[in-house]
């Protein structure tokens, strides 16, 4: 039984799943954000530009049937936005990364090649 718990232990303390549990709490919080952002700033926006501050309510209807297209609109604006902002992130990150890689360059694979040549050679001339 303790080999399970060791087992578990190492699995659930693995640096992966962990970042993978704090990216998941990140991005509920960043759903509930946008969903404020939404509801309080986009929605009366729209109110104000279009007179309906809510698309849910628009249909249309053929042979008795009833087509609901507003909320697929509600949907596709929250959809728009959110990959905007995380486009907005996505880019300002990357150049972050960028900005990081120039300050501190890799070594290319044959400057790696070269010192682990030479550290060969160096370690056969000690002997």
């Amino acid at each position: 039984m303790s080999n399970f718990i060791k087992e578990f232990r190492d699995f659930a303390l693995k640096g992966n799943l962990v970042e993978v549990a704090v990216a998941l709490v990140l991005a509920l919080a960043f759903t509930d954000l946008v969903k404020a952002f939404i509801a309080d700033i986009v929605t009366p926006f729209i109110a104000a530009i279009f007179g309906k501050p809510d698309f849910s309510n628009l249909t249309f209807t053929i042979n008795d049937s009833t087509f609901k297209y507003g909320d697929f609109i509600n949907f596709a604006i929250s959809f728009i936005l959110v990959a905007i902002v995380l486009f907005l992130i996505v880019k300002g990150v990357n150049a972050l990364r960028r900005e990081q890689e120039k300050e501190d360059p890799e070594p290319s694979e044959v400057e790696l090649l070269a010192e682990i040549r030479d550290g060969i050679r160096d370690l056969a001339r000690t002997r």
